[in-house]
């Protein structure tokens, strides 16, 4: 043997002696490291509830061809397809509806249906979830969209005993609802502080997936106060939720609960590492009025918003884009009678920043109606504070959205916006409930390039008012083209503003 294969052959011993040992150790590290989630799952996994909704269904709307039964379809259905029939009784494995595509619920139903009662109905699994006891006499937490069209609602716990719930109240705003069964000496959760919560850390969901009683999954929390267009903000963790986890909930190492599972991130109905909670102390103040009145009572101004984007900022000399643009106000309403006006920005609310349009939202309905309160806004670079009394959320209307008469467009604009203006006529401003503004007759350049559109109404330029075609074309001439300029317009019952940068004029010769 040469000396090189002497070498050779001494290295790959050394390696073959040297990595047995290599994973033995990292294993023994890093499993050292890793959460222990068995006495948490000890504790809250009693108080986790299965429920169970059904509604009734007549018989004789079940659609079967003249002389089959149900026996005889469920058998075609085995036979040539080799599945249940729908509505048969379900079969391991057999995954219940719901949990649809992108942002899909956790929720979802079965498919399975008892036997028809004397009265020629049967009672037909509409919904299948989770939920988790609040107190020891029987109050009981879930999704409202778990128990939608509910004609009864089942809750079983993990010793398996069965009751019939009763609904105490239903806020489909947040998602939260709240039933009560008839039961003493129940295990309950304890309720955590969902502000305390931080990404990065360790939380475990316990649910019903796919109708899997008592089923634990874990993972971290992936970001918070996630908006989501919905009216609160959630949290957003990794944890394995499916269809059947909504209405359970998330738990922190303490054992805590500190959301309510209510959302996945999907496009195939399953999970896809995203999922979403509604935070526990938004839950809880819904909860409360829930089991006190059975509604939820929450305030109003009245007025429709808009985000406050960096150039519009920019354009108004903000500092920095935060904030709800005011796009429309309800006449009469609150913020009418405050005064607050298209266009103003609202930057605070009792003295409480609003750092984005969904903020505010949140703010004023939980503020209880009849609370003298006060607005900061933004208008002309300079705040304000409008004192202000909050109603109560009515439910929403329809905006009608007023016609305008035709008018003749004037020919192409020739100003550094690109657009043509022309005056509106009196009995029409009245009509719109407008102090002044003219309207879009054509775009052209940068007003077309940023989307206005011929009937628009312009009110402001900047912090200047406009009154009449000819002071607009008077302003228009002589702003900066180096500078973005905000437009107030309005567009049908909307109004916001539309950053512009002017066209530079070309050089004279």
């Amino acid at each position: 043997m040469t000396n090189f294969s002497v070498r050779r052959f001494f290295a790959a011993t050394m390696v073959a002696v040297c990595l047995p040992l290599l994973p033995h150790t990292a294993s023994a590290t890093s499993a050292s490291n890793l959460p222990d989630f068995t006495d948490l799952v000890d504790k809250v996994g009693p108080a986790v509830v299965n429920i169970r909704t059904t509604a009734h269904v007549s018989n004789s709307t079940r659609g079967l061809p003249p002389g089959m039964d149900d026996g005889d379809m469920s058998e075609f259905f085995r036979r040539f397809f080799g599945i249940p029939m729908p509505q048969s009784p379900q079969q391991p494995g057999t995954p219940p509806r719901g949990g649809g595509g992108g942002g899909g619920g956790g929720g979802g139903g079965g498919g399975s249906q008892d036997a028809p009662d004397s009265g020629g109905d049967s009672e037909q699994n509409s919904g299948v979830g989770s939920g988790f006891i609040l107190s020891a006499d029987g109050y009981v937490m879930t999704n409202a969209h778990v128990i939608d069209d509910a004609d009864t609602i089942y809750v079983t716990l993990t010793d398996k005993r069965e009751f019939k719930a009763k609904l105490i109240g239903v806020d489909d705003r947040t998602d939260v609802a709240v039933v009560k069964i008839n039961a003493s000496n129940l295990p309950v959760v304890t309720i955590g502080d969902s502000n305390k919560v931080r990404v990065g850390e360790w939380v475990v969901a316990i649910g019903s997936p796919f109708g899997l009683e008592n089923t634990v999954t874990a993972g971290i929390v992936s970001a918070k106060g996630r908006d989501t267009g919905d009216y609160l903000p959630f949290i957003q963790t990794d944890v394995a939720v499916n269809p059947g986890n909504s209405g359970g909930p998330l738990i922190n190492m303490q054992g805590e609960v500190i959301g309510i599972n209510s959302q996945i991130y999907s496009r195939t109905g399953g999970f896809m590492g995203i999922s979403f909670a509604i935070p526990i102390d938004e839950a809880m103040r819904v909860a409360d009025q829930l089991k006190s009145t059975g509604k939820v009572v929450r305030g109003r101004i009245a007025v429709a918003i808009g985000e406050v984007t960096k150039d519009v900022a920019d354009s108004l000399g903000l500092p920095k884009a935060q904030g709800a643009l005011v796009s429309s106000v309800e006449p009469g309403g609150p913020a009418d009678k405050a005064g607050v006006q298209p266009g103003d920005i609202i930057l605070k609310f009792n003295s409480h920043s609003v750092d984005t349009a969904t903020d505010l939202p949140r703010m004023v309905g939980d503020t209880k109606p009849g609370t003298k309160a006060t607005i900061t806004v933004w208008r002309k670079g300079q705040t304000r504070d409008l004192p202000v009394t909050i109603a109560e959320m009515q439910p929403e209307k329809t905006a009608s959205v007023d016609e305008k008469k035709p008018v003749p467009p004037k020919p192409r604009a020739t100003n550094s916006l690109g657009v043509a203006v022309s005056d509106i006529p009196a009995d029409e401003l009245k009509s719109l409930k407008l102090r002044g503004g003219v309207q879009v007759d054509a775009v052209e350049g940068p007003a077309a390039r940023v989307g206005l559109q011929k009937g628009d109404v312009i009110l402001r330029v900047g912090d200047t008012d406009i009154t009449s075609a000819k002071q607009f074309d008077e302003i228009t001439s002589h702003v900066d083209p180096q500078k973005m300029v905000a437009l107030l317009v309005r567009r049908g019952d909307n109004t916001q503003f539309v950053p512009i940068r002017p066209r530079v004029a070309p050089a004279q010769k």
